[in-house]
């Protein structure tokens, strides 16, 4: 369900609010509720980069792993991404959403140094699978996709050929 709708910078930001029933639940309701009625709507893409995730997922207190690394919340968010693929087009990558929702779904360790350290061949994998996706997912909505998709690849660590592009 939607959580919260707020004015942030003269742009809504969409908000779905995860608890622990939904999550252990596998149950994608709340994120479904915001994302169909976008795209019954025809709105999906006039929200690019608006959606946040609010999780309160219950944790022992001397519980020190951060969500991305509890099993339950990685599987969630791997059903949601099987069902959404395009759904980095939503994130709010300004506000972190890109970087966490990679973490839920990219094999990674924390360094207090160097914070989030990918798998670096999971990481190209998604990467490039994410590149594939978005690229037929925005073209199918008329939406240049090119700098888009290289803002995304930075956001992660790597430049991307314009010659890459020519190829899809």
């Amino acid at each position: 369900m939607i959580k919260d709708v707020a004015l942030k910078d003269d742009a809504m930001t969409l908000v779905i609010a995860l608890n622990s029933d939904s999550i252990n639940n596998l149950a994608l309701s709340p994120a479904q509720t915001v994302i169909e009625n976008l795209l019954q709507d025809g709105a999906i893409t006039s929200h690019e980069q608006q959606l946040q995730f609010a999780i309160d997922y219950a944790q022992e207190p001397e519980d020190p792993r951060e969500l991305s690394e509890i099993p339950e919340v990685r599987l969630w968010f791997i059903r949601l991404d099987s069902c959404y693929p395009w759904l980095p087009f939503l994130l709010d990558w300004k506000a972190g959403e890109l970087v966490r929702y990679t973490a839920m779904l990219v094999p990674h360790q924390f360094s207090t140094q160097e914070g989030i350290q990918y798998n670096p061949e999971a990481l190209e994998i998604f990467l490039m699978q994410k590149l594939f996706v978005l690229t037929q997912w925005l073209k199918q909505q008329g939406i240049p996709s090119q700098s888009r998709l290289k803002s995304m690849a930075q956001l992660l660590g790597y430049e991307l050929d314009d010659s890459l592009f020519n190829l899809l």
